[in-house]
């Protein structure tokens, strides 16, 4: 039986890719204030420009390629049941090959109706507009977990957080929450491993060490490192 590998990743995975974030530019996001592309309230005050934001994130989706940390990622289903629990909303990890992918921020791949979350449709292509509509004809927003909304997969991804015989934490500076509080849900006899350039302050999580990389260079040491082990 194959040990359970459940890795959470952010954003240091797929800016290897060259995928902005938008805690490099001082909260600005390609220029723009987070509060008014990826809340609820800059939704409901200028949905155009919120929706041309998206346009360009998926543009510059399909023109990324996943990079090594990606690949590494997928490699490892060939001796580990891996399951990936990203904040990532690019589809990196499946063009990688990675088959278990949790996406807890949403997908930028998809739209949804704005007036019943349960109605989800691809967008094909890179562009969503004013006037694109759902089946109950109420127009179509990205389907992303904004600021200020809840994550409604987060009770899952505790769980599986849980089962994890080897937890991998990279690209991701454990501040963004509820995200960074999945690792309390980890097993203190779980052996957790933190790839990040600049070391996290989560010295209350135990039996962890650190790889102090960028997410393509520290994802081949642990590789090395499970080899070793």
């Amino acid at each position: 039986m194959k040990s359970k590998l459940i890795v959470l990743t952010g954003a240091g995975i797929s800016a290897e890719s060259g995928i902005a974030t938008f805690r490099d530019s001082g909260g600005l996001w390609e220029g723009h204030n987070v509060e008014d592309v990826a809340t609820p309230e800059g939704w409901r005050r200028n949905p155009e420009l919120v929706l041309e934001f998206y346009n360009q994130r998926r543009k510059q989706g399909l023109n990324a390629n996943p990079n090594q940390a990606h690949k590494i990622l997928a490699e490892l289903e060939k001796d580990f049941e891996v399951t990936i629990i990203t904040q990532n909303v690019d589809d990196l990890h499946e063009r990688a090959g990675s088959s278990k992918v949790v996406h807890l921020h949403g997908k930028l791949f998809e739209s949804r109706s704005s007036i019943d979350p349960s109605l989800i449709y691809p967008v094909k292509g890179w562009e969503l507009k004013l006037g694109d509509v759902c089946e109950k004809g109420s127009q179509l927003r990205p389907n992303i977990v904004w600021f200020g909304e809840a994550v409604p997969i987060m009770e899952v991804a505790s769980i599986i957080a849980s089962t994890a015989d080897i937890f991998l934490v990279v690209g991701t500076s454990m501040v963004v929450y509820p995200a960074a509080s999945l690792i309390d849900y980890v097993p203190d006899k779980t052996k957790k491993y933190i790839i990040d350039p600049h070391k996290p302050d989560i010295f209350h999580v135990l039996n962890a060490e650190f790889i102090t990389e960028k997410a393509s260079a520290g994802m081949a040491k642990f590789k090395e490192l499970l080899v070793e082990n």
